[in-house]
């Protein structure tokens, strides 16, 4: 009987080696029957030669034939399977602005959650730029080694390795974010854990370089020699008696002191020259180190003002009714900010482009400029906090007025969409500190 008979998938390798033996004149099938029965009479041409193509030819299908046939394939290692990703979202049980209801007090400026408690965003690419420019905002801060922050002492190489564990591990597996990085609460402003987040956003006003009947209020530039010799002038000094006139400071003119101060309450501001066709980036040059106060406070002291709309914009509009009260409301806070001329991007203290809802101001004793804190961040609809969901902030500004571990004020981008989003944010969140483990603890979790 012949051998290819008794196994189908052979079929096509017998028909295959005949074909290729033929050649030499000597049938496959009477070698395999001579190896079968050794009574059947060798062929007389056994004595010959095969031809080194041919041997070559055996040598290689009948390779292929018993890896394919005998040695099934082996399975590599198992890969060890990836973390459950995080939660995203958050509902707490809070009132219509997003405080939670009966929290309890907080001992620390800072407590360890757990992260079963917790969630985490969608790692995305512009949160991936945004981290990688927090490298750069680190390396521009002037945080100093084990610094305290809080009740916490934090090292620059923490804050350093927070941001490379981000990028480097949390990016392919959001899940495992829990194996290398603890999460520090902050006890926000009424040490519940409410924390309160603002907005803020970059302004474009049209303005003049030289002074006209409409643009007539100066802008200035920050005064080295006066700042030198002493105390810097109040706003009221500064706007109303013009103690800095004829100093060579002015930049531009404004045709609204209000837009002015609007541009000082954000920091930067983007200007068009209106007599020049020019456009120019006025950024942060400095204060004149009095004590900020809100203007809305000089609302809520006076019985005799009923103002419905505390906002900017409602403000804006008071005075636009009321424009002999401009003084006297602008000038109830001293504090004054000066400007320079740049170009390109809007940039914060920590030198590199703002992000729209990733970049916040914030007061670095608490939250150090290159830091990383995850917020559960309040959802508004129709003026009412819904949900929370959860967001990376990122240190990369500050301001006069945001003092404290429980006030963070969002960038929320240029022009009049950016001060709508900027005047609609008024509510409160949470805010977590992230910071590594400890070597120990990350070795025993790899």
């Amino acid at each position: 009987m012949n051998l290819f008979k008794k196994a189908q998938p052979y079929k096509k390798l017998y028909v295959f080696l005949n074909h290729a033996l033929a050649a030499c004149c000597v049938p496959l099938e009477r070698i395999l029957r001579t190896f079968e029965n050794p009574t059947y009479p060798k062929p007389k041409t056994m004595n010959f030669r095969l031809k080194p193509a041919v041997v070559f030819t055996l040598l290689v299908v009948l390779g292929i034939t018993f890896h394919n046939f005998t040695l099934p394939p082996q399975p590599g290692p198992a890969k060890p399977s990836p973390a459950p990703d995080l939660p995203t979202t958050m509902v707490l049980n809070t009132d219509r602005y997003g405080k939670v209801h009966n929290a309890q007090l907080h001992d620390d400026v800072f407590a360890q959650t757990d992260w079963k408690e917790l969630g985490f965003p969608k790692f995305d690419e512009e949160l991936e730029i945004a981290l990688k420019n927090q490298l750069r905002v680190l390396e521009n801060s002037k945080f100093k080694d084990g610094q305290k922050v809080g009740n916490l002492r934090v090292t620059y190489g923490q804050l350093k390795e927070t941001i490379e564990i981000l990028l480097q591990r949390v990016k392919e597996d959001p899940g495992a974010l829990s194996q290398y990085l603890n999460a520090y609460q902050a006890w926000g402003g009424d040490k519940k854990g409410n924390t309160y987040f603002t907005g803020y956003f970059t302004p474009v006003m049209e303005v003049s370089s030289v002074p006209t009947k409409k643009y007539k209020y100066p802008i200035y530039a920050y005064p080295k020699e006066l700042a030198e010799e002493g105390k810097l002038p109040t706003r009221a000094e500064i706007d109303g008696e013009g103690v800095l006139k004829g100093m060579g400071l002015e930049l531009a003119y404004a045709s609204n002191p209000l837009d002015i101060y609007i541009m000082q309450l954000q920091g930067s501001g983007y200007v068009k020259f209106v007599d020049t066709g020019a456009q120019k980036l006025f950024r942060y040059a400095g204060e004149n180190r009095h004590p900020y106060r809100n203007i809305q406070r000089f609302f809520r002291n006076r019985d005799d003002i009923s103002i419905g709309n505390l906002s900017l914009s409602g403000i804006n509009r008071y005075l636009n009714q009321f424009p002999e009260m401009i003084d006297s409301v602008l000038f109830f806070n001293p504090s004054y900010t000066f400007f320079t001329p740049s170009t390109g991007l809007v940039k914060g203290a920590g030198m590199v482009p703002l992000m729209e809802g990733i970049s916040v101001a914030a007061d670095d004793r608490y939250f150090p400029l290159g830091s990383v804190l995850l917020a559960a961040f309040p959802v508004v609809e129709n003026g009412i906090v819904k949900r929370h969901e959860f967001k990376v902030l990122l240190p990369q500004d500050v301001g006069g007025a945001i003092r404290g571990a429980g006030h963070l004020d969002v960038y929320c981008g240029i022009g009049k969409e950016g001060q709508r989003k900027a005047s609609s944010l008024h509510h409160y969140g949470q805010v977590w500190l992230l910071l590594p483990k400890d070597d120990t603890a990350v070795a025993l979790n790899e």
